[in-house]
């Protein structure tokens, strides 16, 4: 691989602004080896009473944590271990996630025709334990007993991105939508130069409208987006927009 290649394939574009998780207060270990990020997103399958995740089903794939460069092997990873049950996934994001990568996440869970939606999972054996033996227990990827808490869900940027790849999307009544701006950096250097962070953020735009169109969502989104990315201020999108824009199928 070339050294121009190289840099080019370590710029991002991340939220702005990272957001507060959802009683996450502590950076959890990291997800692989040396040199894993902390918080990185993991899948697991989680089981439920009936109706737990909707009408006729009781079992899910929980996505949970912050979008980092390599996730999408994550999620490929374990769709593949489903035997072909297409299991809806559920989301709950925080961070300053890495937008391209949640993109990638939306066209995979497409290709598989999976349905999304948002929501905390909250893992029975998990009750009363330290947040690294909770994460020990999650990490392999279950199936463990759980339930669904959709009473306070917040979806961020990531979260809509990620959400809009899925076959049949909704929210439950009462989510946060919050869209932040974006931003580019380079996850081997701290530095990129403005001429290259200009053309970049160009770049990504034009490939986050893509996406978005052939998701069957509007790009309007990624104008609220923009301004964000300009301002450093976050949006609060309501629900009347949700269906308005394509993110969601189904009302909540």
């Amino acid at each position: 691989m070339s050294a121009g290649r190289a840099v080019f394939g370590a710029l991002v574009a991340v939220i702005i602004t990272a957001t507060t998780a959802f009683g996450q207060t502590t950076a959890r270990p990291p997800v692989g080896g040396f040199g894993s990020p902390p918080d990185a997103m993991i899948f697991y399958v989680a089981h439920g009473a009936a109706d737990a995740c909707g009408r006729g089903c009781a079992d899910w794939i929980a996505a949970e944590g912050t979008v980092q460069w390599d996730t999408h092997k994550r999620l490929i990873a374990i769709l593949d271990r489903q035997a072909g049950h297409k299991l809806p996934l559920v989301i709950q994001t925080w961070g300053a996630s890495a937008l391209n990568v949640a993109t990638s996440l939306g066209r995979i869970l497409r290709d598989r025709g999976i349905d999304a939606t948002a929501g905390r999972t909250e893992v029975d054996a998990c009750n009363d334990k330290p947040g690294a033996d909770c994460f020990a227990l999650k990490r392999p990827g279950g199936p463990l007993d759980a339930r669904l808490d959709q009473s306070a869900t917040r979806c961020d940027t990531a979260c809509v991105l990620m959400l809009a790849g899925a076959v049949h999307r909704s929210l439950p009544a009462g989510t946060q939508m919050i869209l932040e701006g974006m931003a580019i950096r380079n996850r081997r250097a701290p530095n990129v130069s403005d001429e290259h962070r200009e053309g970049m953020t160009t770049y990504f735009d034009t490939q986050f409208r893509i996406y978005l169109r052939e998701m069957g969502v509007d790009p309007e989104l990624l104008d609220i987006v923009d301004r964000n990315s300009a301002s450093h201020q976050m949006t609060e999108l309501p629900s009347s927009e949700w269906s308005r824009l394509g993110i969601v199928t189904t009302q909540p």
